[in-house]
């Protein structure tokens, strides 16, 4: 694939009004392309609209949406295509999650969490993919996490939800390698977003990369035609881990490591 594949392209980017979504849309205006920017917030991304127009000149369409809602997918894409839109590349970047003890989060949260970091995903790529494969090019870059790839005691549905979106990736990149549409699971592991903020995480002594770094890998990770990507030589090396260790030892150890780092539960 070409180096310049996301030159006039259009992409269309999830949560994209700050950490890696941002970080994704300066990278790709840098690299020539056209952005339709989704996220919560209507003024967060009109700053950051504002912003990659007069810095870049390229075409930026915002579209405020809350994913979590049910029928807010369809009616994203519906909106986007009401606008003489297409999307080429389907950046699914939105997500959150929480670092608790299984029964510290209301079932709500939960439900919360499932319908943004799965159904939306699943929903976007399934409207967005049919015409990439009708143009025999293009693709998405799914925001998995290195947590897809062991269970993860005390943040064990945010862990899931992200295992679902490795596999769920990866098998439609074996679906469709031959008709020219990429599909890619980028897994960062701790980068200085709002996520530990918004998870309750304590972050103390851990390293961070910056949403920076992980866009850039991301992107050329899908110039590569790479159907998944860790973040940082430290993650990938951990994510090997449930190769080499039975599966108890990993589950022990990543309790072991997450223990301290969520609320005591009960109070």
């Amino acid at each position: 694939m070409s180096t310049r594949v996301f030159e006039g392209a259009t992409v269309l980017i999830t949560g994209a009004s700050s950490g890696i979504g941002e970080a994704f849309a300066h990278n790709l205006a840098k690299r020539g392309a056209n952005l339709i920017l989704a996220a919560r917030s209507q003024d967060k991304l009109g700053l950051v609209a504002d912003e990659l127009r007069e810095k870049y000149r390229i075409s930026v369409h915002v579209f405020p949406v809350d994913l979590i809602l049910p029928d807010a997918p369809q009616q994203l894409f519906e909106r986007i295509k009401a606008s003489g839109l297409s999307v080429d590349v389907l950046i699914n970047n939105a997500g959150f999650g929480k670092w608790a003890h299984f029964l510290g989060e209301s079932l709500d949260t939960y439900e919360q969490m499932l319908s943004l970091n799965i159904n939306a995903l699943v929903k976007l790529t399934y409207l967005c993919v049919p015409d990439m494969l009708a143009h025999g090019k293009g693709g998405v870059i799914n925001v998995a996490s290195t947590a897809a790839f062991q269970p993860a005691p005390y943040i064990a549905v945010y862990s899931a939800s992200k295992a679902f979106v490795l596999s769920f990736t990866e098998a439609l990149a074996g679906e469709y390698q031959e008709r020219g549409v990429r599909f890619l699971a980028l897994c960062p592991g701790n980068t200085t977003t709002n996520f530990m903020a918004t998870a309750n995480a304590n972050t103390a002594g851990m390293s961070f990369a910056t949403p920076e770094e992980v866009a850039e890998a991301g992107l050329n990770a899908f110039v590569k035609g790479k159907s998944y990507h860790v973040h940082g030589r430290t993650n990938y090396l951990t994510s090997l881990l449930p190769r080499i260790l039975s599966r108890a030892a990993v589950i022990r150890i990543v309790a072991g490591m997450f223990k301290n780092r969520v609320a005591p539960w009960p109070a």
